[in-house]
């Protein structure tokens, strides 16, 4: 987890006045892991620190907070006290934040409580994020907290706005891993409302557009068309990208392999094409497709960045 800043920039933008609201520390059984944060406005909010009394009581509090800004830290056991049979423990820093206050960048570094001198742990994290480009690890330590800045995005393309295209941008956009853009032939073939944080690119050839995207980009095909989806997969091939998924029943596939082949692409470049997305047990239904795909995105993610951190030391 780490300290989104664009989001939370966005959201002051929008609403002036925002409470970030962050699980410092997570013991035992807790609804969210630490470094879970949540945005919190006068009249409403976004993310969620696990639900329940636990989320609703700091949030009531955070809008409290609101007018005279300040931070709080609250520990916060899980079990009676509110009703809950976690059986863990929290501490929840509460920080309101303004257009004057906004972080500049990345990690973010701050006492929340005490009047304790920076501790030098904190400062060599601090000098290797600076010097050597480390991320720290999330930390409160004697009444200071630390939080990683916002990770890189993986790049990941949607082709086609659709009843597919459409549930994936729904589920995919509220999650922190991906940076979303959704390419179609024109503006009246996305809905009126786009999920906040998704790049629309209404491009009358997306093939084209295909070059704009980064090479390691994660492409998902699914438009109204075979031949623009196999054109998509030719020209995914041909840049050397190989995260590519497309939809399709096994008599498409059967059908995309032997036209790819005689477009010159070798079994192994072919090979690198996920077809059918998500998971053909799920079901049919848009919304199915769309969470067993997002399921399959996170879990391909995880092993890579697991290991990167394995080759890393």
């Amino acid at each position: 987890m780490s300290f989104d800043l664009e989001e939370l920039a966005r959201a002051v933008d929008r609403h002036g006045r925002v409470a970030r609201i962050v699980v410092a520390e997570a013991r035992g059984s807790a609804p969210r892991e630490a470094g879970t944060a949540m945005l919190v406005w006068q009249d409403g909010q976004s993310g969620t620190i696990g639900g329940g009394a636990l989320e609703y009581r700091a949030a009531e509090a955070a809008r409290g907070m609101l007018a005279a800004g300040g931070t709080r830290v609250t520990r916060q056991a899980l079990g009676p006290a509110l009703n809950q049979c976690c059986g863990g423990a929290v501490t929840l820093v509460t920080e309101v934040y303004d257009a004057a206050a906004l972080p500049a960048e990345g990690p973010v570094l701050r006492r929340v409580e005490g009047r304790a001198e920076l501790p030098l742990a904190l400062r060599h994290d601090m000098k290797a994020a600076r010097g050597q480009g480390l991320a720290p690890r999330l930390r409160l330590l004697e009444g200071w907290l630390i939080e990683p800045g916002t990770a890189p995005r993986h790049p990941l393309w949607i082709f086609g706005a659709g009843h597919v295209g459409r549930a994936l941008a729904e589920v995919l956009a509220p999650l922190p891993d991906f940076a979303l853009t959704w390419v179609d032939t024109g503006p009246g073939r996305f809905p009126d409302a786009i999920p906040a944080g998704v790049t629309a690119l209404p491009a009358p050839d997306p093939v084209r557009a295909l070059a704009l995207a980064p090479a390691e980009a994660q492409i998902l095909i699914l438009t109204y068309s075979h031949e623009l989806d196999l054109a998509l997969c030719h020209a995914a091939l041909s840049r050397g990208m190989g995260r590519i998924g497309l939809i399709g029943s096994a008599t498409k596939w059967a059908r995309f392999r032997t036209r790819l082949g005689q477009l010159g692409h070798s079994q192994a470049e072919i090979a690198k094409i996920a077809c059918p997305i998500g998971t053909p047990a799920a079901g049919k239904h848009p919304q199915a497709i769309a969470v067993s795909t997002a399921a399959a995105l996170l879990q391909s993610r995880v092993r890579e960045d697991t290991a990167r951190q394995d080759r890393t030391g």
